[in-house]
């Protein structure tokens, strides 16, 4: 449940469906199917198997697998954490937009309360001051997930079995309510209507693969983290299969939701669909709260989705955290509050930044790096190294030996060979893509330090905490 609970999140009700409509719409689903089953799945039962295996994080497992390859476990960590400061100040703004949802002031201009909500500048390059309604949302999602996970997975197990499936139930609800307003159907046609020359584009793979990697929370060190909290005899291969498609499927079915409220949306302002589908942020802060407050009881549907968006992103962000608190619990003798409180006053301070009038503007950036370079790169390099240096047949057998479900020789195939030219395929795709064409007409500069700069930072602290001394924990402590 705690692995669903990560693998669905925010990226489930918003990114999906965007991601879809921009790359190529009901074709998209092509090469989405095409990265679960190639990488999706198979990086799953590899991260489960470590993590349950050797009963430790990501830098544990993968330095058992051998010691230099700690600094990948790192990296994984690194770009986890990464996330897990702006994702925390997106949380933010839902806190800040359910307290809205009861007046609704945004009224009859929603892009521009939510630009004045940010006190959103010019340009990455003016900072501007601080939005004190999103700093306060910020410490709020921060004090939450520090009280879920202080006491360790006790507490996350209990937690995840109100916050899983709280939002399917509300996603179910708002879909529902979609579907009987006019002008629904068209928006789902729109949804749906598949554009085959996407297909083409390298970036529309890379973006398929870093969806699945988004929202599997594969590359994080999450699952790894998880897995080496369950017993050595669990199941390894159902569990995976069960989180990859209770992922996708939910992804797949909220953007019926997501879709039927556009259309309504559209056919009220007398536009084309495509008119109002704009990117994430856009879409959960500006285009649904247009389209909410045409609705009969505007306050409570819209109070509805905000709590939605609230219990999806909970799960995903307090795991990002626990699997860099796992990280740092094995290397070092620190308890489990401990770490918990260290992390998260440092990743509240972090994304103060991010409350800043050029915080949007950062967090596209840093958001568009660590998923389609930094959690593919991840993936590419776990392949290496069980492929090519633990091996595959070894692992593969202890992973049979605990499922019920066997595992054969195709899953030494992916790993080997099909996951890691796939993946590799894509990033050189996409580099050159971006290369000739720099993300969204950012400054260069901006794009060096928020994309580029980040990305240098993660790799060189992970050969830095690689190398520090680890402290094995005695039997019993």
């Amino acid at each position: 449940m705690a692995a669903i609970g990560s693998a669905i999140g925010l990226g489930n009700l918003w990114r999906f469906p965007m991601v879809a409509y921009e790359n190529g719409g009901g074709a998209f689903l092509i090469p989405y199917i095409v990265a679960l089953l190639t990488a999706g799945v198979p990086l799953m039962i590899l991260e489960y198997a470590l993590g349950q295996k050797y009963q430790k994080s990501s830098p544990g497992s993968l330095r058992e697998v051998k010691p230099g390859f700690e600094m990948i476990g790192w990296w994984a960590l690194g770009i986890g954490a990464s996330i897990s400061f702006y994702y925390a100040v997106i949380m933010g703004w839902c806190w800040d937009y359910l307290i809205y949802s009861f007046t609704q002031p945004w009224g009859d201009a929603p892009e521009a309360f939510f630009h004045s909500v940010l006190r959103l500048s010019s340009g990455p390059g003016e900072v501007g001051g601080i939005s004190w309604p999103v700093l306060a949302g910020l410490a709020a999602t921060w004090i939450s997930i520090y009280w879920i996970i202080k006491k360790g997975v006790l507490r996350v197990g209990k937690v995840v079995m109100i916050t899983v499936p709280l939002p399917v139930l509300l996603t179910l609800f708002i879909l529902i309510r979609g579907l009987t307003l006019p002008g629904a159907l068209e928006g789902i046609r729109y949804y749906l209507t598949p554009d085959f020359s996407a297909l083409l584009s390298g970036k529309t793979w890379l973006q398929a693969y870093a969806q699945v990697f988004f929202s599997l929370s594969l590359g994080f060190g999450i699952l790894t983290a998880y897995a080496s909290y369950l017993p050595k005899r669990s199941d390894i291969t159902n569990n995976a299969f069960i989180t990859s498609f209770a992922d996708a499927g939910f992804a797949f079915f909220a953007g019926f939701a997501v879709f039927s409220i556009l259309g309504y949306l559209a056919q009220a302002q007398g536009v084309p669909v495509g008119e109002v589908v704009t990117g994430g942020p856009s879409l959960a802060f500006v285009v649904y709260p247009t389209a909410i407050s045409l609705m009969p009881a505007a306050p409570l549907i819209a109070a509805m989705f905000f709590i939605t968006l609230l219990t999806l992103g909970i799960d995903s962000a307090f795991s990002i955290v626990e699997g860099v608190v796992s990280g740092v619990r094995d290397k070092w003798r620190i308890s489990q509050n401990g770490a918990a409180a260290g992390f998260c006053t440092f990743g509240f301070l972090v994304g103060v930044v991010y409350t800043t009038g050029s915080g949007l503007y950062w967090l596209d950036i840093v958001d568009h790096w660590m998923n389609n370079y930094g959690l593919v790169v991840i993936g590419f390099l776990e392949c290496i190294a069980i492929g090519w240096f633990f091996g595959t047949k070894k692992l593969r057998a202890y992973i049979n030996e605990v499922s019920d479900f066997r595992i054969g020789w195709w899953w030494d195939l992916f790993i080997k060979w099909l996951t890691p030219l796939a993946l590799g395929w894509a990033l050189v795709a996409n580099i050159v893509e971006e290369l000739s064409v720099p993300y969204e007409g950012y400054p260069t500069w901006a794009l060096l330090v928020g994309g580029w700069g980040v990305v240098a930072v993660i790799i060189i602290l992970a050969g830095v905490l690689t190398g520090l001394p680890w402290l094995e924990k005695k039997e019993g402590e």
